[in-house]
């Protein structure tokens, strides 16, 4: 590693990337001969969706029993669903049940139950692929539909939470009336069946409470039938136990993902440009709902291959080497240039200069 630090500054972009490919493989195979258990990848990726499933129907059941209140019960679910997004995350690398299409299309279809607020997986492993072809570049689907590249402000705000909402608004934005609905057409085959169902129940619930309660507060009560207050009695208790806490899940997720990825004047195909590790102590409440997605997804752009959990084991040492081989930490200017990589010539004095100590890993 000291070598690495001394030589860093002479050192070219690729051989600064095959630095830290070389220690974060390094650091995974040690925890492999450490714990030889964490080899059987398929074994241990069954075990995380058994426990993430019956972590979210046991707080959805203690829900409706009565025994656990809707705060406590939204929070909750949106952890254990944030551990199927890394499942399928996983899944869309093919880690889990590689040989075996039966099995791995099981996992695929059943993270996706979990987080019916997402696309079709089976469309998004496409997308997804690209992103790491071209991360940060204009054909980075992927990353502008959760809203990198937008300015801050509350239409990015909205969209970062919303998934349908941040597709309607940039359909919206183009001038050619053909492509607005071929991009809309394939937004919403995209989300079929599931998204339908997930945001048509979110929009109904959000729309419902707001007409009631602005009635209320009026001074003119509406009387609704019985049919309705029956019917929105039965989509109360889906958005508790599973809309709402992928709506938390999704913005948090969105919000971290979209702001420690650069977009729109990086080096195509430099990964050291691609992301930043972003962990400042006040993204903790975010980082709970997206398993500390900010501090270990950067990891995954150097060696792809890594299930997410051994991520979090080498993250350590493999944030040294980052650090040391340019990689930033914590630039927070990414808000205010729109996550535009080069902009902020003091962020890459301090944060990109090998070896530069820019913040705590």
């Amino acid at each position: 590693m000291q070598e690495h630090k001394r030589n860093a500054q002479t050192m070219t972009t690729q051989d600064r990337i095959n630095a830290i490919k070389s220690e974060v493989t390094a650091a995974g195979n040690e925890w492999r001969r450490r714990l030889p258990w964490l080899r059987h990848n398929d074994a241990i990726g069954s075990a995380i969706l058994l426990l993430s499933l019956s972590g979210m129907v046991a707080s959805g059941w203690l829900y409706l029993a009565g025994a656990m209140a809707w705060w406590l019960c939204i929070p909750v679910t949106a952890f254990f669903a944030s551990l199927t997004h890394e499942l399928e995350h996983d899944l869309i690398h093919r880690m889990y049940f590689r040989g075996n299409a039966l099995a791995h299309n099981l996992m695929m279809g059943l993270v996706w139950l979990a987080r019916p607020s997402t696309i079709n997986p089976w469309i998004r492993r496409n997308l997804h692929l690209n992103h790491h072809k071209h991360s940060g570049t204009a054909t980075d689907i992927e990353e502008r539909a959760i809203t990198n590249g937008e300015s801050w402000g509350p239409l990015r705000l909205l969209m970062v939470g919303d998934n349908i909402m941040s597709l309607i608004l940039r359909v919206l934005r183009l001038r050619d009336r053909e492509l607005r609905r071929r991009l809309m057409l394939r937004g919403f085959a995209s989300y079929f069946p599931l998204g339908w169902l997930n945001w048509g129940s979110w929009y109904a619930f959000v729309g419902f409470h707001l007409i009631d309660g602005a009635a209320r507060i009026a001074g003119t009560p509406i009387a609704w039938s019985v049919g309705t207050m029956s019917a929105f009695g039965v989509i109360d208790a889906v958005v508790v136990v599973l809309v709402a806490p992928n709506v938390l899940r999704t913005f948090c997720l969105h919000f971290v993902s979209s702001n420690m990825h650069y977009y729109g004047d990086v080096e195509d195909g430099n990964v050291l440009q691609q992301t930043q590790v972003l962990n400042p102590w006040w993204l903790l409440p975010a980082q709970l709902f997206c398993f500390n997605f900010g501090s270990t997804h950067g990891i995954h752009h150097f060696v792809v291959k890594e299930p997410f959990y051994i991520r979090q084991l080498t993250a350590a040492r493999a944030h040294k080497v980052m650090r040391e081989m340019g990689v930033r930490f914590n630039d927070l200017g990414t808000f205010r240039r729109a996550n535009r990589y080069g902009v902020d010539e003091r962020a890459s004095r301090e944060s990109v200069e090998p070896g530069a100590n820019t913040a705590n890993a």
